[in-house]
């Protein structure tokens, strides 16, 4: 059981939550400045102050009061209005990462709503009961608005979840777990949706995604240094010492590691004086993108345990400020960054299988074919490489570079930080699908070698993904060959086999 604080959520936690369905629970030490922060809200409203979100309108209409009897129905007339969201739902996990920060972030007793709200929440998780929540239709300022707003109709009984691998009416759902939907009352409809959640929660699936391809990265790219026949050298530890970067230092001394022994590598001079750049270059390329993935993880995890609502509360109601912590430039920053930084993983990955398979750049059968002409061997798994890789170049440019002004210019820079973050699982999905045309191209390359040459760590991932993908004895349909290695590659996030 993991316990909630709204300040102390990590990224293993997550992924226990996430993708393991660990159960979870919020602190009763933040449960109890949840209940002194609605406290405040109910003051408020009984006082008749005059309170952005809690007794006006929304956006433009901030300036409309709203009478006391009518703020239970602003509240959900938020959330109706604003469910605008459209096209393809969210993956099921992403939704489930929704539900966990929207309850962290409200746990911080900034928010001003019922502890019944943040019970709700987790109820939800620990139940299996995701919402269906559309992908598109949010600018990222004033926060998630129209994602989030159908993960509220879910805790209202309204609208789809995912319940039990199967698309359901959320009442079904909630009568099935012995729930009952709740009912909204002053503000929590707005401290619900005023949020960074949809990106954050897809930012969360993506770090942990692109993490483990790095990795991933790192074992494909060393078998194809045995395939290759590889220069060793350029992973001496003076070299990238010399430089300064910890993770490029860091990727060379795995590098050597896991090719630690083998006889299929060879030292300078000995077949020729420098390997390309796509094998001398890897620690420099890898550990940069080590780097932006760092970057990316010290942003998701302030995010994660940040008050993304407005307006917030504090001193007991007797400061209530409208901020913009919902403005999610930050996260769109990360997202566009962690875009490059795994798009030129697959860059360089392309790369490395064109000197597997082109017959000009090695000594190995052409196109790694059994038969030459008769077959065609790899030949087009390059072909589809490189379409991923150039559809990849499209999809990083940067979406945080735009902003279109809402709300009648009341909301004029946005920061499209949701968009930036699917885009980057778009680039993630490519990228591993490369990766993986790599990792069948290198297991041929070393099988011609002969592997009772192969260094004793990369054997043992050889004879993973020969589990996985057969050799390529003669032509076959090599698509399913290609997402058979990228399912395994992204189930392998829940093993760690190889971290």
């Amino acid at each position: 059981m993991i316990e909630l604080t709204g300040d102390t959520l990590t990224l293993q936690e997550a992924k226990d939550i996430i993708y393991n369905h660990a159960a979870v629970r919020p602190s009763a030490v933040s449960m109890e400045k949840v209940k002194k922060s609605r406290e405040a809200v109910e003051r408020i409203v009984k006082e008749k102050r005059v309170v952005y979100g809690i007794t006006t309108g929304f956006g433009k209409f901030s300036d409309v009061w709203i009478d006391t009897e009518n703020v239970e129905e602003l509240q959900l007339n938020l959330i109706h209005s604003h469910a605008c969201g459209v096209g393809e739902s969210f993956p099921e996990k992403v939704s489930r990462g929704m539900l966990l920060l929207r309850a962290n972030a409200l746990l911080k007793g900034f928010s001003g709503v019922r502890p019944v709200i943040i019970e709700r929440l987790l109820d939800m998780v620990n139940a299996g009961i995701h919402p269906v929540v559309p992908q598109q239709g949010s600018l990222g300022a004033s926060g998630d608005l129209a994602p989030l707003s159908h993960l509220v109709l879910g805790l209202l009984g309204e609208g789809e979840v995912f319940y039990k691998g199967n698309k359901v009416d959320a009442a079904y759902a909630f009568s099935q777990e012995g729930l009952e939907p709740v009912t909204l009352q002053a503000k929590e409809g707005l401290a619900l949706i005023n949020g960074t959640q949809a990106m954050t929660a897809m930012g969360v699936v993506n770090y942990l995604e692109a993490e483990q391809l790095a990795k991933q990265s790192e074992w494909i790219a060393a078998t194809t240094i045995e395939g290759l026949r590889g220069i060793i050298d350029a992973f001496d530890e003076d070299v990238h010492v010399a430089r300064g970067y910890q993770q490029q230092v860091d990727v060379a001394k795995r590098m050597s590691h896991y090719l630690s022994g083998s006889k299929l590598t060879t030292k300078q001079g000995e077949l020729r004086v420098q390997d390309a750049y796509s094998l001398r270059c890897i620690p420099q390329v890898h550990g940069a993108s080590w780097q932006a993935l760092d970057y990316v993880k010290e942003k998701l995890l302030i995010e994660m345990n940040a008050a993304t609502d407005n307006p917030l509360i504090f001193d007991d109601g007797e400061k209530v400020i409208s901020g913009g912590n919902f403005h999610g430039q930050p996260i769109a920053f990360a997202m566009d960054f962690m875009k490059i930084a795994i798009a030129e993983l697959a860059n360089i990955s392309e790369r490395r299988i064109e000197r597997l398979v082109n017959p000009q750049l090695n000594d190995l059968p052409a196109f790694l074919s059994p038969q030459p002409g008769l077959q065609s061997g790899a030949m087009i798994m390059q072909y589809a490489a490189a379409s991923l890789v150039s559809e990849n170049k499209t999809l990083a440019h940067p979406a945080s570079v735009d902003s279109i002004p809402s709300s009648a210019n009341q909301e004029d820079h946005v920061s499209m930080g949701t968009i930036a973050a699917r885009h980057a699982y778009q680039i993630l999905q490519n990228a591993r699908r490369v990766l993986a045309i790599e990792w069948i191209c290198a297991m041929q390359a070393v099988e011609h070698r002969g592997l009772d040459k192969m260094a004793e760590a990369t054997r043992s991932f050889f004879n993973l993904g020969r589990q996985v993908v057969p050799a390529i004895d003669k032509d076959r349909v090599f698509s399913k060959d290609i997402e058979a290695a990228a399912k395994w590659m992204e189930d392998d996030l829940l093993s760690e086999a190889h971290s």
